[in-house]
């Protein structure tokens, strides 16, 4: 099996709690799916996103999300780096799994595409974000008032598909995390979960990914798709700006903070000049980040 670590029972009932209890003091009910909103809970928590595309290289996994912390006037100040180069559902996915550590003050803090799983705190990391945005007493409830039952063992693959993909396009978690959470359930067997889990997922002309374009077309394919975005939210980049005209920052500072998200100060009706030398040096450190 691929479940390299299995929290125990308290471990989980703890997850369960914190994930429950933060969902509700942002104003969502277990059974709400939060899905795109979790752009707009980072907003809610001041936690400023940076989006940057940055693809693997030479076998070494790009960092999937990345929780930074940095003070400014005595003011600690909490960033997320995401890799927009990943599929949609997995920006999703790593955000939630951020918002974990961000919760339970671990610090700054870089996850791995292919290490998330292999020390403790990164599975719970994942756990929590599973449960984020997916409650298990939910997808209990959604198992047992489809199939009358809450064992999954007789139904036929094809079904569970099905079945997965609609819960895919509701609750916009990654393939391979629902069948995870239907095997913390105990609602399918150790040897369904293999077979699921092997499946292609993201082949859009194989049986799952032509099952999913069927159910919802348009979620599917956003879900399946790698956004490469440069950029933040909208009111980080108003902070920026009025950062600007409250002369905390300089023309330099204000040009060369919006060329990180692919903007230039003109976009917002100011016409400052940058030289060649300054996008050289910025392309340079680019460069440099996704080297190390």
């Amino acid at each position: 099996m691929n479940l390299l670590i299995a929290l125990n029972e308290i471990q989980c009932r703890d997850i369960r709690t914190l994930a429950h209890k933060k969902r509700l003091e942002l104003g969502f009910t277990d059974e709400t799916p939060i899905a795109n909103d979790i752009l707009t809970i980072l907003d809610s928590l001041n936690i400023m996103l940076l989006e940057y595309p940055i693809k693997s290289e030479g076998g070494k996994p790009a960092f999937s999300a990345a929780l930074m912390y940095s003070e400014e006037g005595g003011q600690e100040l909490a960033f997320i780096g995401l890799n927009t180069s990943d599929y949609f559902d997995k920006q999703i996915f790593a955000l939630a799994h951020e918002l974990y550590h961000y919760y339970t003050k671990a610090g700054s803090h870089l996850s791995r595409i292919e290490d998330d799983e292999k020390n403790i705190t990164e599975a719970k990391a994942n756990r929590f974000a599973a449960e984020f945005l997916l409650p298990e007493s939910v997808l209990e409830s959604i198992v047992f008032d489809e199939f009358k039952t809450s064992s999954l063992q007789k139904i036929q693959t094809k079904t569970l598909l099905r079945f997965v993909a609609r819960l895919q396009c509701t609750w916009w978690l990654p393939y391979r995390s629902l069948v995870k959470r239907l095997k913390e359930i105990n609602a399918i067997s150790d040897k369904q979960y293999n077979e699921l889990y092997a499946i292609d997922e993201r082949d859009m002309n194989g049986e799952y990914g032509r099952i999913g374009k069927a159910i919802n077309n348009d979620t599917f394919l956003k879900l399946n798709t790698a956004t490469n975005n440069v950029g933040t939210s909208p009111k980080d980049i108003e902070i920026i700006i009025r950062n600007f005209e409250d002369n905390l920052i300089d023309e330099d500072k204000f040009a060369d903070t919006l060329l990180l998200f692919n903007k230039k100060p003109e976009d917002f009706g100011y016409e400052i000049n940058i030289s060649q030398e300054d996008i050289d040096e910025f392309e340079d450190f680019l460069c440099r980040e996704e080297d190390e």
